[in-house]
């Protein structure tokens, strides 16, 4: 396998699963990952929130751990990556606001670089116009966002835990998907992991 090098959108109030689940996953698989958050530099911190699903009308919201930020957002050279990841959260609402966040995403969708993008991430996604004619899930929440933007929507199963893969772009509606969708975006990818 050869390492890929990995960019990650953060800001605070990131879901702290799925910001620290995929960081790690990738790591432990040999990839180097960059989590950035504009206006923050490396080793500063995000707040992050942790979402759970406990039967309410919709997810509540809970305290999460703080995480760091190991490279500098205003640095980031597009060129020398090779995929990004898109987490979720409240953050995706305002990141989606800054222009070179949507120039980012715009240049991996536009380069065919993969993309992992999960929960609120889409709505990034939507404001980046990326997902025209893309099949995609997201948080039930985003639905009507996707399907505005021309996306294809695909369902979400009771157990939040499915994942969907459109060329190089890879959905899931929340963190009990990180198994499937780890696994569908390191194949995008072109991992191997050896047993």
């Amino acid at each position: 396998m050869s390492a890929k090098k990995i960019l990650m959108l953060v800001g605070d109030f990131v879901e702290d699963y799925e910001a620290m689940v995929p960081f790690q996953m990738l790591l432990m698989v040999g990839h180097e990952v960059h989590a950035v958050c504009p206006d923050k530099k490396p080793g500063e911190r995000v707040r992050t929130a942790v979402h759970d699903f406990e039967g309410d009308q919709t997810y509540s919201e809970k305290p999460g751990h703080l995480f760091a930020i190991n490279a500098d957002f205003a640095a980031v050279d597009l060129a020398t990556y090779d995929a990004l990841v898109i987490p979720g959260g409240r953050a995706p609402e305002y990141l989606r606001l800054n222009p070179r966040v949507i120039e980012i995403v715009r240049h991996f969708a536009e380069a065919d670089k993969p993309i992992a993008s999960i929960c609120h991430g889409q709505q990034i996604l939507v404001a980046a116009g990326v997902l025209e004619g893309k099949q995609a899930t997201a948080y039930p929440a985003v639905r009507p966002e996707v399907e505005r933007a021309g996306g294809c929507w695909c369902e979400v199963n009771a157990t939040f835990s499915n994942a969907y893969v459109d060329g190089n772009l890879v959905t899931a509606p929340a963190w009990p998907a990180h198994p499937e969708w780890m696994r569908k975006f390191l194949q995008v990818l072109g991992t191997r992991i050896e047993p």
